[in-house]
């Protein structure tokens, strides 16, 4: 009677855990969250790819609610908070009129792996004093449980037997981006348009809206220095919604620090060095909803890593070629 009572309890744990992990990817989180957004664009909205002229190669890490742990009494696995590794790379095509780009993403939370590629393409045109694009995204994710992992189960649970541990997926995205060099940018996306879903896993990807903006300017009385507050706007699936503002200031294009905040999530530190071709940024978020230490959670924070390397490929113009009328000589 006891072994069938504790066979029980873990097969109600089992689910309440998945229960937990299909909450958590419900939300916006289900997307990965990076406080240096304003770095980090194509990864929001395919409309930036080429954006900036140059061929571009960017790398970021970020570790969120460091120190959060589930406690358990042997030594059964308790899962990962949230850690996601980006990867994005894009550069300017003349003949294609706009831009291409490539991502990828490692996302690891809870009992979930999700490893997303995704392919873009803008279209860029002259307008006003900027140039205006239009992009569009195709991407292919893989999405897998470590059910082993889970603590509480039994290996005769029927529901984790029955249960799919890994799925493929197709989405799209699509994306406005409007920008005017060294003075602002804005851009509005929908990512996972198609809400691609699986019912092996019982996963559907959220249709997730962004909205992004920013602007630079030096103070007449200290020109050396740029200002460059930014924001953005998500909501997933028009249930929920976040918003984060953040201000950056810039010392002649070398060093740059700045403060942001989530609502309802986090108040972070920004800070990073430019050095010829290379850029280096790192963020500390300190967690104010009930995960952190502020109030009844144990994490401690989060921390992200970003180094992002431009060039520009200058084709030399071709010399003049003149012809000579040996006739009138």
């Amino acid at each position: 009677m006891r072994a069938y009572m504790k066979i029980k309890q873990a097969k109600k744990l089992s689910l309440l855990v998945i229960a937990m992990g299909f909450s958590c990817f419900a939300m916006a989180q289900q997307e990965p969250q990076f406080t240096q957004y304003m770095f980090n664009r194509m990864s929001y909205n395919p409309g930036y790819a080429g954006s900036s002229g140059s061929i571009c190669a960017t790398l970021m890490y970020r570790n969120q609610w460091m120190g959060f742990t589930i406690d358990k009494p042997d030594q059964g696995s308790a899962g990962s908070v949230p850690v996601d590794l980006l990867f994005t790379f894009d550069m300017p095509v003349k003949f294609l009129h706009g831009g291409i780009g490539l991502t990828f993403t490692n996302d690891k939370i809870g009992y979930w792996t999700n490893n997303v590629v995704n392919l873009d393409y803008a279209f860029r045109m002259f307008w006003g004093e900027g140039n205006l694009a239009a992009g569009v995204e195709v991407g292919l994710a893989s999405k897998s449980l470590d059910v082993q992992g889970l603590y509480g189960i039994d290996e005769n649970d029927p529901v984790l037997n029955n249960i799919a541990k890994s799925a493929f997926l197709i989405d799209a995205s699509v994306g406005a981006y409007y920008q005017v060099p060294s003075k602002y940018w804005i851009g509005l996306s929908v990512k996972n348009l198609l809400g691609a879903h699986d019912e092996n896993i019982h996963f559907a990807n959220a249709r997730t809206a962004y909205l992004m903006g920013g602007y630079e300017f030096a103070p007449d009385m200290a020109p050396s220095f740029r200002l460059r507050p930014s924001f953005m706007l998500k909501t997933a699936d028009l249930s929920y919604f976040q918003g984060e503002v953040t201000g950056i200031v810039d010392y002649r294009n070398r060093v740059w620090g700045g403060v942001s905040y989530r609502v309802q999530d986090a108040v972070a530190v920004l800070f990073g060095v430019h050095w010829k071709k290379l850029h280096i940024g790192f963020a500390y978020d300190l967690t104010t909803s009930n995960l952190g230490s502020f109030k009844t959670g144990r994490s401690f924070g989060t921390m992200e890593a970003y180094l992002k390397f431009c060039f520009k490929v200058v084709v030399p113009a071709k010399p003049g070629t003149s012809y000579g009328n040996t006739w009138l000589l």
